[in-house]
């Protein structure tokens, strides 16, 4: 039995191969999963499903397809209009994946996610991360310094290819330094 949360709306969960399992599936406004047979207030059974790259996601051996269905992209497809057809992609507006309230949730283009990635918590705190990491790193500041220059001298003779191979690193180095992709702060 489910206990309904105040402004709690159930809706069942409809995809491929759905009608070959043994239970039904449905999801909440606010996140929650849950399987049926018949009803699902008075036999469902509240679900925690997986993680999947810290995604929440529910495993179904289904015939003929892949087993994994993406709460937040069911939850969208049944709770949420699409803008336009370019809007293919579902976001966490508070960049907690595993809050799946439906609240929290939005279609988005691919530049709106990307837009939107940039503004996470993590990825700041690895971007400063990467920024102030001393140990490890193949090359020093003066090195650099010294790349960026000649990468971007207009009288530059040498291919990046023959400059990653003078200072032990790879051409994707190299383009990424001259990007401001890797260090980016020099």
């Amino acid at each position: 039995m489910i206990k309904k949360l105040a402004g709690e709306v159930w809706k069942p969960l409809t995809f491929s191969g759905w009608k070959h399992l043994r239970n039904r599936y449905a999801v909440s406004s606010l996140g929650r999963i849950a399987s049926y047979k018949q009803d699902i207030l008075k036999e469902g059974k509240v679900l925690s499903g997986s993680l999947t790259t810290g995604y929440r996601t529910l495993n179904l051996h289904r015939p003929n397809n892949k087993g994994t269905l993406y709460i937040h992209r069911e939850m969208a497809k049944i709770f949420l209009e699409k803008n336009s057809p370019g809007h293919k992609y579902v976001i966490h507006r508070n960049h907690n994946k595993l809050d799946n309230n439906i609240k929290n949730l939005r279609w988005a283009t691919l530049e709106q996610m990307i837009s939107h990635q940039q503004g996470s918590p993590a990825k700041i705190a690895y971007k400063e991360k990467q920024a102030n990491k001393t140990e490890g790193l193949k090359l020093t500041a003066t090195q650099v310094r010294k790349i960026k220059s000649i990468l971007t001298s207009k009288n530059r003779n040498i291919t990046i290819k023959q400059l990653a191979k003078n200072y032990g690193v790879s051409e994707m180095t190299m383009y990424r330094i001259k990007s401001g992709e890797n260090w980016g702060r020099i």
